[in-house]
């Protein structure tokens, strides 16, 4: 857990850095070797890593547009993720998904930008688990300012009517973009949602890994066991803005300030520590997380960026037998209904 936080830290770190090239001082999101926006989740190491550490690679796990330190804990490739990132067609989606639409297939990981979208395609995963008889878990992870959309609810309530096994993360961080939590909800503990459907709630206080590690083996072990879903907060610390070029102007200063003190990694070693773990053993650790970040973004840098026409492949499904490819679909639309085009 202690080497997927500190790669995920310094992955923020770096990446936060290749952004911001080219962009200043005039901020400008297409500029730079990182294009559109980016949403980096320095702070929430600990939620990631506690949670997907009891994970195979056949269970499926569903991030916000945060979602790097969940991709590096579930063990989406790093070099392909960076590549996907940096607008590289050896990206994850050939560089067309940018930083929230990352999917890996290999290790049943995926993304999305809209927020508490990725509450259904969990409960669809786990549906389907349960439809073969598998063994296998579904984890969403969202942020608390989604704690009221319908996809989230709704999910809840499929999830518990079915008894799937399916897990709903909220990374409780205290700000819904610009707007404080209790602006958000009159819930101040987001894993009280689970009474409203009779399902186990239960909300970790302290971005603690192991306190994670543990309140997570529980839910998932439910799940896994055929018990049903279940749901976990945990509360994390966003140590950067909402995305890369955020002023911040709506957080006061001591806020900010506080969330860098409460560092997650800091507590996970000094917790390695008292159990003996030498001081050197957790550089080694760091040395070697730098490395393999650092590798990967020299990698994906040198890739080649996608061909114009490729904005064209993967947009479409093929056509139906029989039907040419070369044939407007909208007019065979038409022919077949009687319509107008």
């Amino acid at each position: 857990m202690f080497e997927d936080m500190v790669t995920a830290r310094y992955y923020e770190e770096r990446l936060q850095e290749e952004y911001l090239e080219g962009k200043q001082p005039a901020f400008d999101i297409s500029a730079g070797p990182i294009p559109g926006e980016l949403h980096l989740a320095a702070g929430h190491e600990a939620s990631a890593a506690g949670v997907c550490h009891h994970l195979r690679d056949d269970d499926t796990v569903t991030a916000p547009h945060r979602p790097h330190h969940i991709a590096i804990a579930k063990g989406v490739d790093l070099k392909r993720m960076t590549a996907e990132i940096f607008g590289r067609e050896t990206g994850l989606s050939g560089g067309k998904g940018g930083h929230m639409h990352l999917y890996d297939p290999e290790v049943n990981f995926a993304c999305s930008g809209i927020i508490a979208e990725g509450c259904p395609p969990a409960v669809g995963a786990a549906l389907a688990t349960k439809k073969r008889n598998g063994d296998g878990v579904a984890v969403a992870f969202i942020g608390e300012g989604a704690i009221s959309q319908g996809a989230f609810l709704e999910s809840l309530n499929l999830a518990a009517v079915q008894n799937l096994p399916v897990v709903f993360v909220v990374e409780d961080n205290d700000w819904a973009i610009s707007m404080p939590k209790e602006r958000v909800s009159d819930v101040e503990d987001g894993s009280q949602r689970a009474d409203g459907f009779d399902l186990p709630g239960e909300r970790v206080e302290y971005d603690d890994a192991v306190a994670v590690y543990d309140a997570a083996k529980d839910a998932i072990g439910r799940a896994r066991a055929g018990n049903g879903p279940s749901l976990l907060e945990v509360q994390v610390h966003r140590r950067m803005g909402h995305f890369m070029g955020d002023p911040e102007s709506y957080r006061p200063d001591e806020d900010a300030e506080a969330a860098k003190e409460r560092d997650s990694i800091a507590r996970l070693a000094a917790t390695l520590r008292d159990d003996g773990v030498d001081e050197a053993d957790l550089e080694e650790i760091r040395e070697r997380a730098r490395d393999r970040v650092d590798e990967a973004i020299e990698w994906a840098k040198d890739q080649p960026k996608p061909e114009p026409d490729a904005a064209y492949d993967d947009v479409f499904v093929n056509p139906e037998s029989g039907v040419t490819s070369d044939e407007p679909t909208h007019e065979l639309a038409g022919a077949e209904t009687g319509g107008d085009d």
